[in-house]
């Protein structure tokens, strides 16, 4: 309940009582689980960039991109919401960043090109240094 328990949130008005929301400021794919050490060269590449991330959680990897949707405006809503894309449509917030981060649920979690190259260092012993 919000508003001095006055109001129950529920997935329907959830939205309204977000604050700081995390919903379309990222992007995510998910990608092949690395495994040799070119594969993780390649990560090292991408999370080289500004606002690139990649993690791992239950479902597997994944590279995230930190960029906000052009059509969210100020207010948080959705300036192209009648004509928006099916997959924004599709979106459910039955459980969402509103109720917890989704970094909780990462098993890994690399932001920058170092944070990644420490571990593979530890994860391949012939890394060069």
């Amino acid at each position: 309940m919000s508003e001095a328990n006055k109001t129950e949130i529920t997935a329907q008005n959830k939205c309204e009582f977000c604050i700081n929301s995390k919903c379309c400021t990222y992007v995510t794919q998910k990608i092949d689980t690395p495994r040799s050490k070119l594969d993780f060269e390649h990560l090292l590449w991408q999370v080289s960039h500004l606002n690139v991330e990649i993690y791992q959680d239950s479902d597997g990897w994944f590279i995230l991109f930190q960029s906000k949707c052009a059509h969210l405006l100020a207010d948080r809503k959705c300036a192209v919401y009648d004509r928006r894309p099916y997959i924004c449509e599709d979106y459910s917030n039955d459980y969402c960043e509103y109720d917890s981060p989704a970094e909780e649920s990462f098993k890994l979690h690399f932001k920058t090109y170092d944070e990644l190259r420490t571990y593979c260092l530890k994860r391949f012993k012939r890394w060069v240094k």
